[in-house]
């Protein structure tokens, strides 16, 4: 049931894609997203999707021209030293025309900054309704929620925050540890999550072993969890609260962005061609060329992840394991024989788990119907054996050519003028503008409207498509140069009108307060984030563990849980109660600790 009365106004719902860069931003554009989020020059969560601010100015333009937004991530911790230069970036971008920061360090929140929106990173660990209720009073526009949140939670965010907007991951890859409290990286390889530089420790084979070194799993991705697809829940989430809806993904490449963009733009849509109650958070119809399918794009297998799933990880490899495409019915001398009905091309790549659960992989050479040739004869591969797809070679020649445009209607209406016409055009954003075709009336000896309607049509490469246009009665003779003329000068004069979204200064109440006690885990690592904490009611402010590692502190808060996804929780009668650890090939242990009456796992340090 919907959340909305009937008489209140629509609830923009959006769709939120990465982008690495300016050119998979405006692909994701084009393939429906209402709004886009990408690195700045510094302090992204990832230091490998930096982009220059003389880059994102043209984005910027692109995408306000459909209604779109730009998100700019500045969701690092901050260095005292890089506090001023962060300033000037936020700066920067609010002069642009960006639309917001997406920010997890409370030194934002003392800067003197222009009017801008901010965000809530997921990095901020945003877990219940204390936590989204302060955000607000902070001056936080839009929050995003953690991962780990079932539907019932979100709903209860929603019912005690109504006024704050809420985010919510739909797709992409996972983090084990609650977002914002992953200090493995940082304590194992000295390269800090909270920084954009993480080492993914949780994609790592561990052994299972018990205190006394008895050893239940041998080298499995005992943390590596499944791919987020919850495209099966968008109504529920839109009922619960959901506004945006954010694909994962700012290091991938721009055929994922535009296959899963797509394929949530379809979904959505779908939905909100039936409900009167949410609407488009943006304009356009977006055209594609191609079939979208995620599970073409890369994926570790999927889970919904607390939507309830019950297994979350694919223990056997971090790999990207692609779809499944049927099983090996017969194996030749120099061909395999599958079963089903999938179509195979030369240069696909498939995978299959060996009887041990290794992952291995061969590329097809020739594929003759379903008989495939490899280049080389898999050594490992059995009969029975099921097959998994992770590179489609048709599809990927498919995305890698342009593959959607998107359009917005125009309407235009041509009128008859002293000494001449008025051509009137009216866009489907609210834009309108005119102008004059000087030519003095003649009669024309052929039937004028076909041409005239041809004309005005011709809006390829423009961004606009036609809409309705209307003739006057007793239009006369308009050679075909005129027309033309007159459309690109209403196209011209559309285009220059600048429709930014409003943009206002976040507005702060003076009801925060923290705690006496701010521990490490707010990540506080710079004097201005210490002064504000302290300037609402923290006594003691820790530092964060990259500036100093605590003392018998978790490097990892899970809500995911060892012992439940391999079928030996606790709750359960005859589990073994054995204390438990992961260890490296390189022999170093990281103690399990399992909080059972919240459904938490711990992980320590290496001893």
């Amino acid at each position: 049931m919907s959340t909305n009365s009937p008489l209140t106004a629509p609830r923009p719902i959006e769709l939120l894609s990465p982008a690495r860069d300016v050119e998979t931003a405006i692909e994701a554009i084009n393939h429906g997203a209402d709004a886009v989020y990408i690195g700045g020059p510094q302090f992204g969560a990832r230091q490998e999707a930096a982009n220059s601010l003389s880059a994102l100015r043209p984005l910027v333009d692109y995408a306000h021209f459909f209604g779109a937004r730009v998100y700019v991530t500045l969701n690092t911790i901050l260095y005292d030293s890089e506090l001023a230069e962060a300033r000037d970036i936020a700066c920067s971008l609010a002069e642009m025309g960006v639309d917001a920061l997406l920010v997890q360090d409370a030194a934002f929140l003392s800067m003197d900054l222009p009017p801008i929106a901010l965000h809530a990173s997921t990095q901020m660990d945003n877990r219940d309704a204390d936590k989204v209720r302060r955000l607000g009073a902070e001056g936080f526009s839009t929050v995003v929620l953690a991962r780990e949140l079932g539907i019932p939670e979100i709903r209860a965010i929603h019912e005690a925050c109504p006024a704050m907007r809420l985010e919510a991951f739909v797709h992409g890859a996972l983090c084990v540890s609650l977002s914002g409290r992953c200090y493995a990286s940082q304590h194992c390889f000295s390269r800090s999550a909270n920084r954009g530089a993480c080492a993914q420790f949780c994609r790592l084979p561990f052994d299972l072993i018990t205190d006394d070194g008895r050893k239940l799993f041998d080298q499995k991705h005992l943390l590596s969890l499944r791919d987020m697809n919850r495209s099966a829940y968008l109504e529920q989430m839109m009922d619960a609260g959901v506004s945006s809806f954010k694909i994962e993904g700012r290091l991938k490449d721009t055929a994922y962005v535009k296959n899963i963009t797509a394929w949530y733009r379809r979904l959505i849509d779908a939905i909100l061609e039936r409900r009167e109650d949410y609407c488009r958070a943006s304009a356009g119809v977006s055209e594609v060329t191609f079939e979208p399918r995620p599970e073409k794009s890369f994926n570790r297998g999927f889970t919904d992840y607390f939507f309830p799933a019950e297994h979350m990880a694919n223990i056997s490899t971090p790999k990207n394991i692609g779809e499944s495409v049927g099983e090996v019915r017969l194996i030749k001398s120099r061909s395999i024989l599958v079963s089903g009905h999938v179509r195979f091309s030369a240069g696909d790549g498939l995978c299959y788990f060996t009887s041990d659960g290794r992952l291995e992989g061969f590329r097809v050479n020739r594929a003759e119907g379903m008989e495939l040739f490899p280049y080389r004869m898999p050594l490992a591969l059995r009969p029975h054996t099921r097959l998994f797809r992770n590179h489609d070679a048709a599809f990927t020649a498919a995305l890698a050519v342009p593959t959607a445009t998107r359009t917005l209607s125009l309407d235009m209406t041509l009128l008859s003028a002293p000494d001449g016409y008025l051509l009137k055009g009216r866009d489907e954003r609210g834009r309108s503008a005119e102008v004059r075709i000087d030519f003095p009336y003649q009669a024309a000896r052929t039937p004028q409207e076909a041409n005239i309607r041809s004309q005005l049509s011709k809006l390829g490469g423009t961004g606009y498509r036609a809409g309705i246009i209307s003739i006057a009665d007793g239009t006369g003779f308009i050679p075909s140069s005129l027309l033309s003329t007159a459309r690109r000068g209403l196209v011209d004069a559309l285009r220059a009108i600048d429709m930014k979204p409003e943009r206002t200064a976040p507005v702060r109440r003076g009801d925060v307060s923290f705690p006496s006690r701010v521990d490490y885990s707010a990540n506080v690592s710079n004097k201005e984030a210490a002064a504000y904490y302290r300037a609402h009611g923290a006594a003691t402010v820790e530092p964060a563990w990259e500036v100093k590692e605590p003392g018998d502190a978790p490097i990892m808060t899970c809500r995911y849980c060892v012992r439940r996804e391999l079928g030996i929780c606790l709750k359960q009668k005859d589990s073994p109660r054995d204390p438990l650890a992961l260890r490296l090939a390189d022999g170093r242990r990281f103690p399990l600790r399992f909080d059972c009456r919240r459904c938490y796992m711990k992980v320590y340090a290496a001893q």
